[in-house]
């Protein structure tokens, strides 16, 4: 198929990249201007494991080509959207530039954050008895695994009604469903509430156990072995139930903010207010044991962090923990020496160069002098450290584990002191 996808977002290079290499020929455009070989935009291609590589590849063969908004609309008849969530206007220019252009079977895929309702408002905009036909698929990717949930998802989820449409949508994503066990389709406002459904119980489950960590340390009581338990209700499980300092994420928090106004605006509910809210506090739960530690005073010195993405898998450090904490070292005229495996250049770019911030290649290395550990995400080679060699580095062996990913029975006998979320 011929194939024009519309905006700058991780969906947009994901879809891109991988309907490409499965035989589609695809022109990426971003409504604006025409996109050079190399372009800056807010989504930044290196932070997606292998997503790059796959652009380049793809664009090696021919089948990916960057193009201007005239080339977007004139090279298919078959259209995603994935823009920014405040781009609704652009994407009304864009409907009504495509519907005059292509008069029947015209079909638009809709996957950008626009809110409950926007599919249909767009709808109005063409004509259905021509198969001029916009349909709604949320944006199920997670940012560190977005290729691998593109090619491999085990449902669709489809807000179209209209039987042309749906041929040409199944015909499309034939190549990612050999493992898809069901096809959900519904309308496009009912698949627009789902998604914000889905994301708004993934963000209840993160605040409600964090909840429970912060009173976990009140009481005394470890809430790992709460949390074991509560996981083998089969009405509950596993799923989203880690303490740790907070979530974050770009797309995440999007999807979170716009259901919390939803709820705010129809049912003056608060819910998701508050799980934001409290969310942000979390962020600086490692500095305040850190702040408490000391007796409130942690003048010049020097702190070590592991982790500055908000999430392992991912170079991104949108709304990462890590900033708020280093924003609040600095303010306490701490030395802070960090680490991470993918995140080095965004958070240098983000900070620039400080007197007291150093950027260290090696994750020991951060260690050196230091008075404290923070670890701040769950990189797999943070699970297992040398103690040893961590103590014969650090001046003072304290580790706050704001992920709980450490053994905090070993780490005590071994000499260190530990606080971890709830424990």
């Amino acid at each position: 198929m011929k194939v024009t996808i519309w905006g700058n977002e991780l969906l947009a290079w994901t879809s891109a990249a991988a309907l490409a290499e499965s035989g589609n020929h695809v022109v990426l455009v971003n409504n604006e201007h025409e996109l050079p070989d190399e372009v800056e935009t807010e989504f930044k291609v290196s932070n997606e494991p292998g997503l790059e590589q796959l652009l380049t590849e793809t664009k090696a063969t021919g089948r990916l080509a960057m193009g201007t908004d005239q080339l977007g609309i004139n090279h298919a008849s078959v259209h995603i959207l994935a823009l920014n969530p405040d781009q609704f206007g652009t994407a009304e220019l864009l409907i009504a530039r495509l519907s005059a252009k292509h008069s029947n079977n015209l079909l638009i895929i809709n996957q950008s954050n626009f809110g409950v309702g926007s599919t249909d408002r767009l709808q109005n905009r063409l004509d259905a008895c021509n198969n001029q036909v916009i349909s709604y698929i949320p944006n199920m990717l997670a940012e560190g695994t977005a290729l691998q949930d593109y090619k491999t998802p085990l449902t669709y989820i489809i807000g179209c009604t209209n039987d042309w449409a749906m041929l040409n949508i199944k015909a499309l994503f034939r190549p990612f469903s050999q493992v898809t066990t069901q096809w959900l389709l519904m309308t496009s406002k009912e698949a627009e509430f789902t998604k914000f459904a889905n994301t708004g119980m993934l963000a209840l489950r993160l605040g409600y156990i964090n909840e429970l960590a912060n009173l976990a340390d009140q009481l005394d009581v470890d809430i790992e072995v709460i949390r074991a338990a509560m996981i083998t209700d089969p009405r509950i499980g596993p799923h989203y139930l880690h303490p740790g300092c907070g979530f974050g994420g770009l797309h995440f928090q999007q999807y979170i903010e716009a259901l919390s106004e939803l709820l705010s605006e129809t049912r003056n509910s608060k819910l998701l207010d508050t799980v934001l809210t409290e969310n942000e506090k979390q962020k600086e739960q490692p500095f305040r044991k850190l702040w408490r530690h000391y007796d409130c005073d942690l003048e010049k010195r020097t702190i070590s962090i592991w982790g500055l993405s908000f999430k392992a898998g991912t170079a991104s450090i949108d709304n990462a923990p890590s900033l708020k904490i280093i924003d609040a070292l600095l303010a306490q005229n701490c030395k802070i020496q960090v680490h991470d495996p993918e995140a080095m250049s965004n958070i240098q770019k983000y900070f620039g160069d400080h007197s007291t911030l150093t950027y260290c290649d090696n994750s020991y290395d951060a260690l050196k002098g230091s008075d404290a550990l923070l670890l701040l995400t769950d990189w797999p080679e943070y699970w297992s450290p040398d103690l040893d060699k961590m103590k014969e580095l650090m001046i003072n062996p304290l580790i706050i584990d704001g992920r709980n990913l450490l053994d905090k029975e070993l780490l005590v006998n071994s000499g260190f002191k530990y606080y971890g979320v709830g424990r």
